[in-house]
């Protein structure tokens, strides 16, 4: 027993159930602090990593934009005629509803992914969707976006598909958790493997959920008419930057 000296204060000795718990608290709490701080460097080297390969996006970019200046130029200077690649990537938007619509045409735009009105998709071309264009031509409008067409379509209308489900684009961690393995690991990876149409741009393009547009500025200047007669349906080439800048 404890003997109690006079003005003399006894501290009872701890329970052992309270001494476990206090170094079992001791021991999370530690662990969880180096977990943070392991996260944190974790965090800090992708960031660097991400901006470095946006670096590398951006160099190469303004590389062609300069190789092509210099093609030319080079025609010009010698009398010839410099013939531009032909567009790989296209951006369809769907600009008709559902009344009164061919099956067929119905299926097309179902295959599209252009399920409602406003809807807008990247499509590789090539002869398959070519094809596919011409059919469901007088319900769309397409042409070949910019990068920077591209850029504003992800970064203010980007949504990704994980699990089934409608997710916004609001960190790298969304699109590396998911395309991660085809070293696209942020923003700008996915938006260069879209811009370049790369080896892994069906998967890119497949993450990407549908962009729902908004009815441009001041309306459609006649939707029953091609874009060649002052219309809107059919290939409207560079014109559908400003396009998609209205519906924004």
């Amino acid at each position: 027993f404890v003997v109690k000296m006079p003005g003399e204060k006894v501290v009872p000795p701890k329970p052992e159930g309270l001494k476990k718990k206090e170094e079992r608290n001791s021991k999370l709490a530690t662990a969880l602090q180096q977990l943070r701080q392991e996260r944190r460097i974790a965090n800090k080297t992708k960031r660097e990593q991400a901006l470095k390969r946006a670096q590398e996006h951006e160099a190469a970019y303004q590389k062609a934009n300069a190789d092509e200046i210099t093609a030319r130029r080079q025609a010009k200077l010698t009398g010839q005629i410099h013939v531009p690649a032909q567009p790989r990537l296209a951006f369809v938007v769907r600009i008709r509803g559902i009344n009164k619509l061919n099956p067929k045409v119905l299926r097309i735009l179902r295959l599209l992914r252009l399920r409602q009105i406003h809807n807008g998709v990247f499509v590789r071309v090539n002869k398959a969707s070519a094809n596919l264009l011409r059919r469901v031509e007088p319900y769309i409008t397409f042409g070949y976006p910019s990068r920077e067409t591209i850029r504003k379509l992800v970064l203010k209308r980007g949504f990704g598909k994980v699990n089934k489900q409608r997710i916004p684009l609001s960190n790298n961690e969304i699109i590396s958790e998911s395309l991660g393995k085809h070293e696209i690991n942020s923003v700008e990876d996915l938006i260069n493997e879209i811009h370049t149409v790369g080896p892994h741009f069906k998967e890119a393009n497949n993450f990407l959920w549908p962009f729902k547009l908004r009815g441009p500025r001041g309306g459609f200047a006649a939707k029953r008419h091609p874009f060649q007669r002052r219309g809107d349906w059919g290939n409207r080439e560079e014109y559908i930057n400003q396009l998609v800048a209205q519906m924004l």
